[in-house]
């Protein structure tokens, strides 16, 4: 999704430091919360999505949250929205291999979420191409999932026929 415009040899550094060059080095810009927390915005094909990384030291863990921009609180109207999205979270996210993907209860958001153990002998460190992948990983999910929500919320589609209809790959140009 992204060029490499940054030193994939840099040095490991604390984990929300790297992710701070990280983004600086793709010119997004961000806010930082400490040493605990990073918040950019990235524009995708579908949304813009808020990346928010937050650094947990005492369990040495970095997690990892990609909001949509999808809040399914709004198609709750229908009866079987709630039930077909829930039957298409769990569609999804058995395909994943890193990651998930939920809705949180509080306001109805759909994010995409993971988190990276970084427990060693020394300090806990991420490295650049770490930081790259973990963002990859979130915005490519994201974009290969967002028209399934889309098509079940919004577009009366089964999960079957969403997932379906999200994952045909197009070919040529038009």
């Amino acid at each position: 999704m992204t060029s490499l415009q940054f030193d994939l040899g840099a040095d490991a550094s604390a984990p929300i430091d790297m992710l701070e060059q990280y983004f600086a080095s793709h010119n997004w810009s961000f806010e930082r919360e400490g040493d605990e927390e990073i918040v950019t915005t990235v524009k995708g094909s579908w949304s813009d999505y808020e990346l928010r990384a937050l650094w947990r030291e005492d369990d040495r863990v970095l997690q990892f949250i990609a909001l949509t921009g999808i809040n399914a609180t709004a198609a709750r109207g229908v009866p079987e929205t709630r039930a077909n999205l829930y039957e298409a979270l769990a569609l999804i996210n058995e395909q994943l291999w890193i990651g998930h993907f939920e809705q949180w209860s509080a306001d109805g958001a759909i994010l995409f979420r993971h988190a990276v153990l970084l427990d060693g002998p020394e300090d806990a460190t991420l490295s650049m191409p770490q930081a790259h992948a973990l963002v990859d990983a979130a915005l490519d999910e994201c974009e290969r999932y967002y028209p399934v929500f889309q098509f079940v919320l919004w577009g009366g589609k089964t999960p079957r026929e969403a997932l379906a209809a999200a994952m045909v790959e197009t070919e040529g140009e038009a």
